[in-house]
């Protein structure tokens, strides 16, 4: 199948989708054919962002929202299916990170990331998964990390809210695949974003956020008797 075409009239969300890797996903859903959703929390990053998606022909809703936050998860879900159509793809890529010992972590920083990583993706899944149950088809695709397979000191509060989201999204599989809805999880190591620090690395090592994009092109793309649960993806070259 043509790729541009792949996902003709189908409807995407994507959150955090204003840059990094939120931006290319929608980049690569839309250049497939796909009206794409973005949310966010800054304004007008979402709306420069829409704008060169717009410029490049793409059909792209930006909805300023804070996925923590049940009423904008509503007001969310509401509006794109009023404007675009029921949703077909969500990719819940919003995510915070706080880093450092985690005994000198602040319940502040606490509620925070597990705030936007974890309820924050419990929130967008409960508000979709009538209409995808109803239609019985569709794709959930969470984005989680390395940092929910494995520790390293300084992510005691990340690696936390990537474990349980990788625990979340493993049973929300099997409560959800018996209807025809598909939940997978995206773990990419480093990606040369202005996420996180990466001082000491170099960048033109690192996975890439189109490199992301092009995992959840491959997700979405399955035969109908497929199902990936989990991508893990490493560089090639240790940055």
């Amino acid at each position: 199948m043509d790729e541009q075409k792949a996902l003709a009239g189908q409807i995407a969300l994507v959150t955090g989708g204003g840059r990094g890797i939120g931006l290319a996903v929608a980049r690569r859903l839309g250049s497939m054919g796909a009206k794409v959703a973005i949310c966010g929390r800054d304004t007008s990053r979402l709306e420069e962002s829409a704008a060169v998606l717009r410029d490049e022909g793409l059909a792209v809703l930006p909805v300023p929202a804070d996925v923590a936050k049940a009423d904008d998860v509503a007001r969310l879900v509401s509006l794109i299916e009023r404007s675009l159509g029921p949703l077909d793809i969500v990719v819940n890529n919003a995510g915070v990170g706080v880093f450092g010992p985690g005994q000198n972590a602040t319940e502040e920083d606490w509620d925070r990331v597990l705030g936007t990583n974890l309820k924050g993706v419990f929130l967008v899944c409960r508000a979709v998964a009538p209409g995808l149950i109803q239609r019985r088809t569709g794709h959930i695709i969470n984005i989680s990390s390395l940092a929910g397979r494995s520790a390293f000191a300084g992510g005691a509060v990340y690696c936390a809210s990537k474990w349980g989201l990788q625990g979340f999204s493993f049973c929300l599989a099997e409560d959800l695949r018996g209807y025809g809805i598909r939940v997978s999880v995206v773990c990419p190591g480093s990606v040369l974003t202005d996420f996180s620090p990466h001082a000491g690395k170099d960048g033109s090592k690192m996975l890439q956020p189109t490199d992301v994009a092009h995992a959840v092109a491959m997700l979405v793309t399955q035969a109908p008797q497929s199902f990936v649960s989990e991508i893990v993806m490493r560089p090639t070259q240790k940055p």
